[in-house]
């Protein structure tokens, strides 16, 4: 009989290792790229974390754990911190891992052409010690800072060099967009972007092996009902996610396990906050509503939370009132309410800012990225109809999504946001701090939301060693953000994973998937 298990914990283990075997798994979204710092999504991350490495990782509990170094230790009254590198390392290439491989790496990720580079805003600078050793320095005190860069991914100098790769390609390509050479579990064997990416172990890794996996293919698979034949019929071994409308049905076959849990990601839906004019709709060109705090609010109440986990997610997500879940470090339990749903009230919110008629504009969603993404956009759509809004929804792969984004191409968006620290801090460092190139900060707040309190706030925040002191701070800028609807946060979204009932595996909430846990009994 197939079994429904629920990630009680911080992860899902099963069974151990026994002989070799080949493993196949498929997802929606197939990795933009093979470069680590060209772009910050969990599809690459996660994906490339079977391949490169940083200085620390995460575990199984999602505890920090050492990497490429073996020890680090804070430098002087809070300058920094001391990293003590692995020796004997070896990349996929042959070539020795050093300090000068991570001196390359922060200059070359936190580059203005990396994604990564917000990961680095309260970042000094980086210097050498002796070929093992490094010292990381700040700004400011940082006491989170290990946890801030458990997928800050080490790439060796000298390939980059010699292949064109100094720098990453966010929107065009390199011989990294393509090929990698990482230090990690495993090696790319060959690569075909949108069809398949083919894995092997990697024999001079040098960390103990937990798999018995011998070559491990990955195939981008969009239809839903497509994943779920190939898992039924033995094709593939593995798929993530599991729809949530086949969960029961897969969990009713004995060759399928459901591996069932609560994912660190907030969904939610973000506004352009300072165009001045609509750029979709019947509307186009009309001076811009989400301006005004009072649209953003009414929109936050037109929508049905409740409605949209019941039907769309069948009870398998959890509402969300801030940017990150009620599992995160720095979470404010006084704001756990979001605003209720309230028709009523939105009108009464549109008339008050100008708008008793409502206004038409366009939402951008992807429909590959999250679970029931266009679903989740059909039905906003649909609530907002009834209070006299006309939102026109523009569905379309992730691949093409983050560019149209990153062009300011939208009224409003949906996103979704795990942070990589499993703090507070990190959403609004990434998502309510004031863009700024040369802080890196703000590099995923595509609405362009600002306030200057929470820019005041976040490096302090950063920087406080005392959790009372740091939590009252953060739940100041909770507080902000809800008041002014920078974002209408929705639901924090469910982790459903379906493998073939002889596969042993972890499920993190990060919703990594790492190979290196993988078995094949």
């Amino acid at each position: 009989m197939r079994s429904l298990m629920l990630a009680a914990g911080l992860a899902a283990t099963l069974a151990p290792p026994v002989s070799a075997a080949e493993f196949r798994w498929a997802s929606t979204t197939d990795p933009q790229t093979m470069d680590p710092h060209a772009v910050n999504t969990a599809a690459v991350l996660g994906f490339l974390n079977n391949v490169y490495e940083g200085l620390v990782r995460r575990g199984k509990d999602m505890a920090i754990e050492p990497a490429l170094a073996t020890a680090w230790e804070p430098i002087g009254e809070g300058e920094g911190w001391r990293f003590h590198l692995r020796e004997g390392v070896t990349f996929h290439d042959g070539a020795d891992f050093t300090a000068e491989d991570v001196i390359f790496s922060y200059e070359r990720a936190s580059s203005p052409e990396a994604d990564t580079s917000s990961w680095f805003a309260p970042v000094a600078g980086v210097t050498m010690v002796d070929d093992y050793t490094v010292d990381i320095l700040t700004t400011a005190p940082n006491p989170i800072f290990p946890d801030s860069i458990a997928n800050w991914m080490i790439m060796d100098s000298g390939w980059a060099a010699d292949n064109g790769a100094e720098r990453p390609a966010k929107e065009a390509e390199n011989h990294a967009t393509l090929n990698a050479n990482g230090t990690g579990a495993f090696r790319v064997a060959a690569r075909q972007p949108g069809l398949e990416t083919v894995l092997e172990p990697f024999a001079d890794w040098w960390d103990t092996a937990e798999h018995n996996v011998t070559r491990a293919t990955f195939t981008p698979i969009q239809n839903p009902a497509t994943a779920v034949a190939a898992l039924l019929s033995g094709d593939i071994d593995m798929i993530n996610p599991v729809p949530i409308q086949d969960a029961a049905r897969l969990s009713q076959s004995p060759d399928v396990q459901v591996i069932q849990g609560i994912e660190a990601r907030v969904i939610m839906l973000g506004f352009a906050h300072q165009a001045e004019t609509l750029k979709y709709g019947a509307d186009q060109g009309a001076p811009n509503p989400f301006r005004d705090v009072r649209v953003r609010q009414a929109l936050a109440h037109a929508i049905n939370v409740p409605a949209i986990l019941q039907t769309i997610m069948r009870g398998n997500a959890e509402p969300a009132s801030q940017l990150v879940s009620p599992s995160m470090r720095g979470y404010s339990k006084d704001l756990a309410a979001r605003p209720a749903f309230d028709p009523d009230a939105a009108r009464a919110l549109l008339a008050e800012a100008g708008y008793p008629d409502g206004f038409s504009f366009g939402l951008k969603c992807p429909n590959d990225r999250y679970l029931n993404d266009e679903s989740v956009c059909q039905a906003v759509v649909s609530m907002l109809a009834q209070i006299g809004v006309e939102a026109q929804l523009d569905a379309m792969p992730v691949r093409g999504y983050w560019p149209e984004l990153r062009e300011d191409n939208f009224d409003m968006f949906l996103l979704g946001w795990s942070p990589g620290t499993f703090d507070a801090e990190h959403p609004i460092r990434f998502l309510a701090a004031t863009p700024n190139d040369e802080k890196k900060l703000g590099s995923w707040n595509f609405g362009d939301f600002s306030n200057p309190r929470v820019d005041e706030l976040l490096p302090l925040i950063q920087s406080e060693i005392d959790d009372a002191k740091r939590q009252a701070m953060l739940d100041e800028v909770a507080a902000i953000l809800q008041d002014e609807a920078a974002y209408v946060t929705l639901y924090v979204q469910p982790l459903l994973w379906g493998a073939a009932s002889n596969i042993a595996l972890t499920q993190r909430p990060d919703n990594f998937f790492i190979l290196r846990w993988v078995t094949v009994n």
